[in-house]
């Protein structure tokens, strides 16, 4: 609200907001950060539809805005990520939240519980030398904490927060994109087959026939998987 639509019409009474006004806010951003501008829409039509409520207006203009701005599949947009070789660290989204019960050190496991992943299963991750010795370090830090990495307050750290650290230190990509870079890093400088570099991203595979047969999780394949990739961000980083 404070960098989209304060800027065009915060200064002005609720009654005077039209359809212009949300076109002007939105168009900019509708193909081009689509789900940002969805999400601008929703809040500025709560914020009208309870100055409707309020009658301090009779419509919301927001729901004639749609059908000028086009559907938004229409573009196809890719989130940034960044070239594998200027990969210096990645790690995925579920890592927020991680617990110590779910880290077996002496396993070199990480075991995501279902509740936390996309597709609603519980997934293992192979934990390579590097994110074990990662882990070591965290431990001491952790003061006792059941989160794995919390914030200072001893909170889990906030979504906003690995974006902002991006933006921070001008790094051209979001979180969920170095995924991208790590599976153009195993399809390009790598042998490991399809399935494991799936698995490992924990992808579910999508047609029937081959998911019936897909019984194995790949694990010590993908650990070797995991390494590799230690050990290519490792180079890169001297």
């Amino acid at each position: 609200m404070e960098r989209y639509v304060v800027p065009r019409i915060g200064h002005r009474p609720v009654s005077e907001v039209n359809t212009a006004d949300v076109l002007e806010i939105l168009s900019p951003i509708w193909h081009t950060k689509a789900a940002t501008a969805k999400e601008v829409r929703q809040r500025v039509r709560s914020v009208l539809e309870w100055a409707v409520a309020m009658d301090l207006r009779n419509d919301n203009p927001c729901d004639r805005v749609v059908p000028v701005l086009g559907p938004q599949n229409d573009i196809v947009t890719h989130r940034q990520a960044l070239p594998h070789k200027d990969v210096a660290a990645a790690r995925s989204g579920e890592v927020r939240l991680a617990t110590w019960d779910e880290i077996d050190t002496a396993g070199a496991v990480w075991t995501v519980p279902a509740v936390r992943m996309k597709a609603k299963r519980e997934h293992r991750v192979p934990l390579c030398r590097r994110a074990l010795a990662i882990l070591d370090a965290a431990r001491t830090l952790g003061d006792g904490n059941r989160l794995v990495f919390p914030m200072r307050s001893g909170r889990p750290i906030a979504p906003s927060t690995l974006p902002k650290m991006l933006q921070h230190h001008r790094i051209a990509a979001v979180a969920h994109g170095f995924r991208s870079s790590f599976r153009d890093w195993a399809a390009e400088m790598t042998d490991h087959p399809r399935e494991v570099i799936e698995a490992a991203l924990a992808h579910v595979v999508q047609n029937k026939v081959e998911a019936a047969y897909a019984r194995s999780d790949l694990f010590e394949r993908r650990r070797r998987l995991m390494n590799d990739w230690s050990e290519y961000l490792a180079r890169k980083g001297r």
